[in-house]
């Protein structure tokens, strides 16, 4: 055992011996240290105040000791003093460490430092902390410790526990959005005999009592369009998704999406209310829409630009869609798989190669070929392409969104078609959301946002793994 860990139990003893329990218990009526500090007023010395927090600095002085506590919304200064405590009190101030949990009653003031303070009529430990808390935790260079002690992480930096309560309101912010827009939100199932919804490697699971394989989810997109056949018109679920695929500063394995869909709307209608969504969010949360991202800065001011998948191919490759010849011989250029590989997953790999890292200020990508899309209705003027647009802000894809097809002849067509191909990861078919669409699905307008990536955005986050609150990590050996 370390000498400052021996040390911390050996203080842990010393308060039993004085009938202390270093571990409290209930702690009523206690108020945040943010909704205090609005509290005090300068010409008043009768307001009371009741915190608890984590102790994150200590100043003894004699007869009177100084500490800092902080709680989610901040952090006060502490005064003690032995006249005002007692004897029994001020003694316990002293077995205190840096992590305690402290809970403070007393009267407030402002020191001539002009700091408010909280000058303690009585003390309560309500839980010891038996490791010492990191120095310099700003300074750490190891962030995957970061993020292993998520816990710690938290209580010692301050930006980080914005960064999550900012998430927070994000979310709740979004659900408002969309139930003033009367859209309701659902849950559907996490584990699927079939993964649908988008093209990715799943998860597989077992169910013991029914001796079958699962899929934990890769989209909720099946089961939410199976609500529209139900009556449904407006859905949304906020959901965790998985997909068994690499892991980056923009991916990890779960992550999650939010997922709607709207009765007699298309990928227009959708546009719009994703472009009102994300503006005010901008506004909400950073009150402006130049937003900084790393080391650039994203303009969010609409409205956003709107471009075809063909137009901007073609802007960045020099190369038309057209031209199939011309795209294998630019992907063998820079070294890209083509053997065996479809004219629209080669044209697709390029745009991901080529165009996505340009896509700075918030992008429209509309009108995807149609083999690569085979939930969507196909373009009135060409139905090669689909209505289909993929938003890019940062040069990240931030949200995706469909003119759902709801022609079941064509969706089973189509479905079959890409079993076999390099889009088709399991062989199977949902044959049961084919018996849903029979039964007809209002044609509508659907969108899935990636919430991590918007929150990245949001709070100028550059690692998916700095707005997880746990990202998955390797196990340590």
């Amino acid at each position: 055992m370390e000498k400052y860990e021996q040390e911390r139990f050996t203080k842990l003893q010393k308060l039993r011996d004085k009938g202390v329990d270093p571990f409290g218990g209930r702690y009523d009526n206690v108020q945040s240290i943010q909704a205090i500090l609005q509290d005090f007023a300068p010409d008043r010395d009768d307001i009371k105040a009741k915190a608890a927090g984590r102790i994150m600095t200590m100043r003894p002085h004699g007869k009177t000791v100084f500490l800092d506590i902080r709680d989610r919304t901040g952090k006060i200064q502490v005064y003690i003093k032995r006249d005002k405590v007692g004897e029994d009190a001020f003694e316990i101030s002293h077995l205190l460490d840096l992590g305690d949990i402290l809970g403070v009653e007393g009267t407030l003031f402002k020191t001539r430092t002009g700091e408010i303070t909280i000058f303690a009529d009585n003390i309560t430990l309500l839980s010891k902390s038996l490791l010492n808390p990191p120095e310099k935790w700003h300074g750490l260079k190891d962030i995957e410790l970061r993020h292993r002690q998520r816990y710690v992480d938290l209580f010692t930096n301050q930006d980080v526990m914005q960064t999550f309560l900012n998430r927070i309101q994000i979310i709740n912010y979004i659900r408002a959005f969309l139930n003033e827009r009367d859209f309701v939100e659902v849950e559907t199932p996490m584990m699927q005999p079939i993964p649908g919804g988008a093209v990715a490697r799943p998860f597989i699971t077992h169910h013991n009592t029914l001796d079958i394989d699962l899929y934990l989810r890769i989209a909720p997109e099946l089961y939410l369009k199976r609500l529209l056949v139900g009556g449904m018109e407006r859905v949304y679920e906020i959901n965790r998704n998985f997909r068994n695929e690499g892991i980056s500063t923009r991916h990890n394995p779960e992550f999650t999406m939010m997922e709607l869909y709207q009765a007699y709307s298309d990928y227009n209608g959708m546009m719009e209310l994703t472009e009102g969504l994300i503006t005010s969010l901008a506004m909400k949360i950073q009150g402006k829409y130049e937003l900084p991202f790393g080391e650039i800065t994203v303009n969010m001011t609409p409205p956003w630009r709107r471009a075809t998948f063909c137009e901007l191919l073609e802007e960045h490759s020099g190369i038309s869609y057209d031209d199939e010849e011309g795209l294998i011989r630019k992907s063998k250029e820079l070294g890209l798989e083509t053997n065996g590989i479809s004219r629209d997953n080669i044209a697709n790999t390029l745009f991901e190669e080529l165009v996505e890292k340009t896509l700075v200020n918030p992008t429209f990508v509309l009108d995807y070929p149609t083999s690569i899309c085979p939930l969507t209705k196909t373009c009135a003027h060409d139905p090669r392409f689909a209505q289909r647009f993929e938003l890019y802000i940062a040069s990240m894809e931030v949200a995706n969104s469909y003119s759902e097809l709801n022609d079941s002849i064509e969706q089973d067509r189509r479905f079959h078609e890409q079993i076999g191909t390099e889009t088709d990861i399991t062989g199977k078919i949902d044959e049961d959301f084919l018996t849903a669409l029979k039964y007809g699905m209002p044609p509508a307008g659907g969108l899935g946002i990636g919430i991590d990536r918007l929150i990245m955005l949001l709070t100028n986050n550059v690692s998916i793994r700095e707005v997880i609150l746990f990202p998955l990590l390797k196990p340590k050996l």
